[in-house]
């Protein structure tokens, strides 16, 4: 389902969504298949579509699976609006440009490709002989599997995200130990960092059979969430905590986004993710860093971001605000003497939790 193209992914997941189990659209898709016709069935309307019909009725009614089941009986595609609501045409004879590439052999396939190139909207096509039910988005071809045999491999990548997910508990709760008694190193960070996006490149996986599942994905959606409940905020804040100072430096997210085109070889190497995140530009893994403080302080209660931010900018480092007073804390802006306390209160019982778990 992969695609160097984000727009066309985006426009492949929407596809697929609309024709997921449990809507409409499937079910018509369904009742094909088990009439043992093929369909042709271009997903909205517009004056390219027009210029590349020819013959077959307008109908211009309310979209209904049963509708769309019978209308498959005749030749010709199928036309509906968008937001699959309406069956603006059937019968219809559909002639796209004829230079236009197409690798695929059999006549619905070969239209089906070269209307959605052409067009840019989306078109499915349901193969009487094969039995199967392929999605034409711009240049990707997406063939629906049976249900069952999605919820198999996802649960096969939920196994593998569990684990994941455990081995990055285990080294974020280390880097925080280690961030307590200023001891971290780059590869302490380098490591969080990358466990951080294998674990989400993982749950982007689970995502999309979540989307393809439809309503039979509910189930996997509520284990997916749990699993990876705050994952976003952590990757954001390794980053802001060790993101270099200087005139040239980048933002979090560029350095986020710089993660993601990581290879899955490369992300596997520490020292490929230390370069992107300007901790190293050698194999200079053990140097030591200090971190800021952002992660630290997002477990504080009830302490805004902006209040956060004020702090980190006074501070400068972990290790000066966990030496910082009442008094100190109460010089930041927006910081007044509860809040003061509740920040010095706050930090105390979270280093101290933090050791006693890596030692105890």
């Amino acid at each position: 389902m992969a695609t160097d193209r984000p727009s066309e992914t985006s426009r492949l997941r929407e596809t697929l969504a609309l024709i997921a189990p449990g809507t409409p659209l499937r079910d018509g898709l369904e009742r094909i298949l088990r009439g043992r016709t093929g369909a042709l069935i271009v997903l909205g309307h517009d004056k390219v579509v027009d210029a590349i019909s020819t013959g077959g009725f307008d109908l211009d009614v309310p979209f209904t699976s049963t509708g769309l089941r019978e209308l498959a009986k005749m030749d010709g595609a199928i036309i509906i609006d968008t937001g699959i609501t309406r069956i603006v045409r059937a019968a219809v004879h559909l002639m796209p440009d004829h230079t236009i590439p197409s690798e695929e052999t059999g006549t619905r396939h070969r239209t089906a490709d070269r209307v959605a190139r052409q067009t840019g909207l989306p078109v499915i096509s349901v193969s009487q002989s094969m039995q199967i039910i392929a999605a034409y988005v711009g240049e990707t071809r997406h063939v629906l599997e049976d249900s069952g045999q999605i919820l198999t491999r996802a649960n096969q990548a939920l196994a593998t995200l569990e684990r994941y997910k455990l081995r990055l508990d285990e080294v974020a709760s280390t880097l925080s130990a280690l961030e307590i008694e200023d001891l971290v190193t780059v590869r302490d960070v380098a490591v969080v960092a990358q466990r951080l996006e294998m674990v989400t490149r993982i749950a982007r996986e689970i995502e999309d059979y979540v989307l393809e599942l439809g309503t039979d994905g509910r189930l996997l959606s509520l284990q997916l969430e749990e699993l990876i409940t705050g994952v976003d905020a952590e990757r954001e804040l390794v980053v802001r905590d060790y993101l270099p100072r200087g005139r040239r430096a980048r933002s979090p997210e560029e350095l986020l986004e710089q993660l993601e085109s990581l290879s899955s070889t490369e992300l596997v190497d520490p020292s490929s993710t230390a370069r992107i995140l300007g901790l190293s530009s050698g194999d200079a893994l053990d140097g030591a860093v200090a971190p800021r403080g952002y992660r630290l302080l997002a477990k504080v209660p009830r302490l805004p971001g902006a209040v956060v931010d004020r702090l980190v900018d006074h501070f400068g480092t972990l290790q000066k605000l966990l030496s910082a007073s009442v008094d100190d804390l109460q010089a930041v802006e927006g910081v007044g003497e509860l809040r003061a306390r509740s920040v010095r209160e706050g930090l105390s019982r979270l280093a101290e939790s933090t050791i006693l778990e890596r030692y105890v």
